[in-house]
């Protein structure tokens, strides 16, 4: 699968913050997105003192029939930092997308998408470097509020507003009674449609399927 080759990799944490700012310009919703999702990527990663653990998982789409997983493993180099997590997942998870055979159509990140104090979360990040539609799960709020009388049934959802009043995600309740869950459009996709699809994918489990999968195969490797 292609990459775009926009940034290095081996940067200091200022230098990461205006690469953000950079590629910010770059973000794209396709708010009439009618494209045919055949297939999808599931993508996690973990670490293990200096080393990332990461996997990219295939599936089929509606059905979750999973098709391919490339998994890989890397030296660290870059410290945790919140709102900097793809220059510490990100080479990880390019080195797999570069591996993989079946290329999807759409790819779900373990992490925010536009919820994001620069609108460059894990899953934006990546959609604008591996340019397909991409959507953010995360299991917990980085950036935005909402209101807190969030129904108790599946399938509720409130939007997410950041500091200056924009809509960038919703906190969607997979199953009832569980925490919700923030889905954030990451690149190329509109929210209504980013929620239908993370709801599809939620069946016994508050996160949606294929990313609880991939997680397991990248702990699977250590």
């Amino acid at each position: 699968m292609d990459v775009l080759e926009l940034h290095p990799w081996r940067v200091s944490p200022k230098e990461a913050v205006e690469i953000q700012k950079i590629l910010s310009k770059r973000i794209k919703f396709n708010n009439k997105f009618k494209g045919e999702i055949r297939t999808l990527a599931a993508c996690d990663a973990w670490f293990n003192e200096d080393k990332i653990y990461a996997a990219v998982c295939i599936f089929s789409f509606p059905g979750n029939r999973l098709l391919e997983v490339v998994k890989k493993n890397i030296v660290c180099e870059f410290p945790y930092i919140p709102g900097l997590l793809a220059f510490r997942e990100g080479p990880g998870l390019i080195s797999c997308f570069k591996s993989i055979k079946i290329e999807p159509d759409l790819i779900i990140f373990d992490g925010q998408g536009i919820a994001h104090p620069r609108k460059m979360g894990l899953a934006t990040h990546l959609g604008i470097l591996l340019d397909r539609p991409t959507i953010g799960c995360a299991k917990n709020l980085l950036v935005g509020r909402y209101v807190l009388n969030l129904g108790k049934e599946k399938g509720s959802y409130r939007l997410l507003k950041n500091s200056r009043g924009e809509i960038v995600g919703a906190a969607l309740r997979t199953r009832e009674g569980i925490k919700p869950i923030f889905v954030s459009c990451g690149y190329k996709i509109y929210l209504s449609l980013a929620l239908k699809i993370v709801l599809n994918l939620c069946d016994k489990y508050r996160l949606p399927e294929p990313l609880r999968i991939a997680h397991q195969e990248a702990r699977r490797m250590n």
